[in-house]
């Protein structure tokens, strides 16, 4: 009995040590804005926020201008796009994430990752680009006017019949939609592909891309933007207003769920006995709470284990041989960026944040930056 309480005490003490840990981390959480926000010299401007919150807490700010490295480029960001990976670090939502990102404030205050540019200076060791070169790739802290990136990172080329913004639409959206099918869900020519959240950023990258692989696809979407994604070459398209695709009778070979609006179990019902699912980054814009989809995506893996269907998540993982890839497939006509709203200045970006909030973009939102 004396050593059942002494382990029972050490468990709590332990317990109360974690948890007072935890709140010294929240209460000492910061970052350096306040000296980021008093920079006065000749600098650039770029999209910050010194707290978690609504587009109401970023502002446009001058800050200093970075300067490359050796084996860093320069780039003069002339477009980027925004993403629901922006959104979810703006609001520092789902409540889970924040142990990576700054308990009370984000540790890093800059936003964005999609850009496209001109590289202006480049480092000692730098030999595969020269000033002048067009890029683009994916890097934090693109919703600036510049931005320093490694020359061996996720930054290639742009293809000169590739416009700014086209290249801008495709890091995240692109890359996810193509490692998603091809990586993760082993699409095979022929095969029955059911991509929920079809219109949206990813989900039109992902309609082309699994056409272009020989997949059978249907998208489903709602009433507006149907023809859009037929117009994308989706064989089937589903209006989720007025059928519920769970109820389609039709199996499929691969899913891509992008949004995440039936329960596991829906998809698993249309899901063929050894087919695959695939949740992009758990879910859709609104995860919020505390856990947001990790409970999801721990069901997922723990099913997998139970039965023949392959069921997960992914993240993007950027890289130059997918960027080439994709910016290949555009020069081919295999791909076109769909792109929603483009808007005109780094001073419109809260609103192209709360435009994203509402999860009804048909493909991509652009900020012109130059």
């Amino acid at each position: 009995m004396k050593i059942k309480r002494v382990l029972r005490w050490s468990a709590l003490f332990i317990l109360l040590l974690a948890v007072l840990a935890l709140l010294v981390a929240y209460v000492t959480s910061t970052n350096n804005c306040d000296r980021i926000s008093r920079f006065t010299g000749a600098g650039m401007k770029a999209v910050i926020r010194c707290d978690y919150g609504s587009p109401d807490a970023l502002k446009v700010a001058d800050v200093q201008k970075p300067a490359p490295g050796p084996d860093e480029i320069l780039v003069k960001v002339r477009a980027a796009s925004v993403n629901p990976l922006d959104w979810h670090m703006m609001e520092g939502t789902p409540y889970l994430m924040r142990i990576g990102t700054g308990l009370r404030k984000p540790t890093d205050v800059f936003l964005g990752v999609d850009y496209a540019g001109t590289v202006e200076r480049v480092g000692s060791n730098v030999t595969q680009f020269t000033p002048g070169d067009d890029v683009f790739g994916g890097r934090d802290g693109a919703l600036a006017e510049y931005i320093c990136v490694r020359a061996d990172h996720a930054v290639v080329r742009k293809p000169a019949a590739v416009t700014f913004e086209q290249a801008a639409a495709l890091p995240v959206a692109g890359v996810t939609a193509l490692q998603g099918l091809r990586d993760k869900g082993r699409i095979a020519a022929g095969q029955k592909v059911l991509i929920n959240g079809a219109s949206g950023g990813v989900g039109t990258f992902a309609v082309q891309i699994a056409k272009s692989l020989g997949g059978e696809v249907t998208g489903v979407c709602s009433t507006k933007h149907i023809a859009l994604v037929k117009s994308l070459g989706a064989d089937r398209v589903i209006d989720y207003t007025k059928e519920n695709f769970a109820n389609s009778g039709v199996v499929y070979d691969l899913i891509l769920d992008n949004v995440g609006t039936q329960p596991l179990s829906a998809f698993r019902h249309v899901l063929s006995p050894s087919g695959r699912y695939v949740a992009i980054g758990g879910g859709g814009t609104h995860d919020q709470g505390i856990t947001g989809p990790f409970p999801r995506i721990l069901q997922a893996w723990l099913l997998s284990h139970f039965t023949h269907q392959k069921l997960g998540m992914m993240l993007a993982e950027l890289n130059k041989r997918d960027l080439s890839f994709l910016a290949g497939m555009i020069e081919s006509g295999q791909l076109k960026p769909v792109i929603d709203r483009d808007y005109k200045s780094l001073g419109q970006v809260a609103e192209a944040m709360r435009y994203l909030e509402q999860g009804h973009a048909a493909g991509k939102i652009i900020v012109n930056i130059d």
